[in-house]
């Protein structure tokens, strides 16, 4: 199994999937096509095998249709029963509402993810 490693461009986030569990996903996600851009992804969490993984997502910015693969990509790692353990550190800016408020969404809908919240300060 190899790395996905991704650049942060101006509408894709910086990836970084590790064989060894430790997954993220930072930036904006603003995909022109969000199937395409997340299906090695979620391929990825299809196939991996680990004690625990790590997802910390730390988007600043993320539309509707990657709302939907993010949340897919979520109830496949959910999902994978070579996965002992999951944790998912939800990143938000200070004062966002909307993604505290989006990441309970997909925790209530999944069975064995952990979830973290940690805030950090507005950026000016």
């Amino acid at each position: 199994m190899e790395s996905i490693v991704y650049s942060q461009l101006s509408s894709l986030p910086e990836v970084n999937f590790s064989p060894d569990g430790k997954m993220l996903i930072k930036g904006r996600s603003i995909p022109e096509d969000a199937s395409e851009f997340y299906s090695p992804l979620i391929q990825f969490v299809d196939e991996l095998q680990v004690e625990s993984a790590v997802l910390d997502i730390d988007l600043e910015y993320f539309n509707t249709a990657s709302s939907k693969k993010i949340l897919d990509l979520l109830r496949h790692l959910d999902a994978n029963n070579g996965i002992k353990n999951i944790l998912v550190n939800w990143h938000f800016e200070e004062g966002d509402d909307d993604s505290v408020e989006t990441a309970e969404i997909y925790e209530e809908s999944l069975l064995r993810i952990d979830f973290r919240y940690h805030e950090y300060a507005e950026v000016a």
